[in-house]
């Protein structure tokens, strides 16, 4: 086998866990997802209202709900404060957009009180951008062209993204507990329809975790190279 066939099945060797934990991942969601978007909620509020329910129990009524394009493209903008909501969610009165509506206040209720993780990961998010286009390149050239000391650096830039992979983890888990506590205290959903809250909330965690752990790979797979390369 030739050095590029040995590198092509290094690379493989880890990435490729992550790559089928993603592929897992993404296949759960979409399938708690289109179980639960066809069961309604029994109270009838669409996703729009139960997140403008949370906010206002939390004093957020500065917070906006609006809808946004994209499939499950739902999130919470900190900087404009603005909780956006996919047709999908924003719209439906289904249990799966209750779950996902409340989850997203749970960011907005994290802002709100300061949630350490959250503002580490929001201070990372430059570095972050940076690192995750420009440290590969970086890395490329130091390992091919410049010398491991340039490698090095891009290797530094790239961590980024593991690392605010790493922070994401807690941010994700805390929003999702706090959207099923006020989902079952605060009467929005009843009882028998949190288990579909915790199976559609459940599948999306574990997305984050198949980007921590597919970012966690890459980087030690850039350190396996450079560190046979100094041993040859």
């Amino acid at each position: 086998m030739g050095a590029y066939g040995g590198g092509y099945l290094l690379y493989l060797l880890f990435s490729l866990p992550a790559l089928l934990l993603g592929f897992w991942a993404q296949f759960k969601v979409q399938s708690a997802f289109n179980t639960y978007s066809r069961k309604r909620n029994a109270s009838g509020m669409t996703g729009a209202e139960v997140a403008r329910r949370i906010l206002n129990m939390n004093g957020l009524t500065n917070v906006q709900v609006e809808a946004v394009n994209g499939f499950l493209s739902d999130h919470y903008d900190p900087v404009a404060r603005v909780l956006r909501l996919s047709p999908e969610v924003y719209h439906s009165n289904s249990i799966a957009a209750a779950g996902i509506a409340a989850h997203e206040a749970g960011h907005a209720i994290q802002h709100h009180e300061g949630y350490f993780p959250l503002q580490i990961r929001s201070a990372i998010v430059p570095a972050v951008q940076i690192g995750s286009w420009l440290g590969p390149i970086i890395f490329m050239l130091g390992f091919f062209l410049m010398g491991n000391t340039v490698a090095w650096i891009g290797l530094g830039l790239f961590a980024a993204t593991a690392v605010f992979a790493l922070i994401t983890l807690p941010v994700e888990f805390d929003a999702s507990r706090r959207a099923k506590t006020v989902l079952a205290d605060g009467g929005l959903v009843y009882y028998g329809e949190m288990e579909g809250v915790n199976k559609v909330l459940d599948a999306a965690a574990l997305t984050y975790v198949a980007a921590a752990v597919q970012a966690i790979s890459t980087v030690l797979y850039y350190i396996f190279l450079l560190s046979g390369r100094q041993r040859e």
